[in-house]
């Protein structure tokens, strides 16, 4: 075969020889659930599982330093503290919101398994109850925020509790102080209740158009450990502010 036979290389397109594109080939197809940058959907899962712990380990140093500050204040002004927890707050009130969140965090154990089996109505009903019972916590704690305005245990202004007998030599800015931790800690626990009750009321509008799967459930597993995080953060709140003894 002559010279003239061999086709010449395309090199006015860009194109290097041994390189032309392959007539028939292409992309790997992916699921209408996994992005073009992850290659299934277990690298998907796994990346999406790793930035929610991520993210969780910034919460974790986040209220470390609240507990923390907390801690070495209760240590120097213990008596003003106790006397401000049991007196200023109503412990059965906390008792009952930590049962509830401990039943939400049942709830969302089990909208999870749903999820994970393709369960489409067993899953919006466990996230309903978990809306449910998130909300009565915040119900209870808005009853607790109420109360303790009217008494008077509101740092700033409107603090202005009734001492009497041994109580009235203690420390009113330290009884202020720990009233300061608490609407702070109990505060921002509360903002992230409220974030996930969001992400829970949009798994519900999801969930019921059917778009979670066996294959995928991310979302749902990944705002259950959201949950489960804030539950375990009031874990300690009850007993370091209420149960001061």
């Amino acid at each position: 075969m002559s010279d003239a036979a061999v086709p010449a290389p395309n090199l006015a397109a860009g194109v290097a020889p041994g390189h032309e594109p392959q007539v028939g080939h292409e992309p790997p197809h992916h699921a209408p659930h996994v992005a073009h940058h992850f290659d299934d959907e277990v690298q998907q899962h796994e990346a999406a599982t790793l930035g929610m712990w991520a993210f969780l380990a910034t919460e974790v140093l986040f209220f470390g330093g609240l507990f923390t500050a907390y801690a070495v204040y209760r240590h120097y002004y213990f008596e003003e503290f106790m006397h401000a927890s049991r007196h200023f707050l109503i412990w059965w009130l906390g008792a009952i919101n930590t049962g509830v969140l401990l039943v939400s965090s049942l709830t969302v154990a089990l909208a999870v398994h749903a999820a994970q089996n393709g369960e489409q109505k067993k899953l919006v009903r466990m996230l309903v109850f978990t809306i449910i019972l998130g909300t009565m916590f915040l119900g209870i704690k808005a009853i607790e925020y109420t109360l303790d305005y009217h008494e008077g245990f509101v740092p700033g202004r409107f603090f202005r509790p009734e001492l009497e007998g041994e109580a009235a030599k203690l420390n009113r800015s330290h009884l202020e102080l720990f009233m300061g931790f608490y609407f702070v800690l109990t505060g921002i626990h509360a903002t992230h209740m409220l974030v996930g009750l969001g992400l829970f009321a949009w798994l519900i509008y999801n969930a019921a158009r059917g778009r979670f799967t066996r294959e995928w459930s991310n979302p749902v597993e990944i705002c259950g450990l959201y949950w489960h995080f804030v539950d375990l953060v009031w874990i300690f709140l009850f007993p370091l502010l209420y149960l001061i003894r």
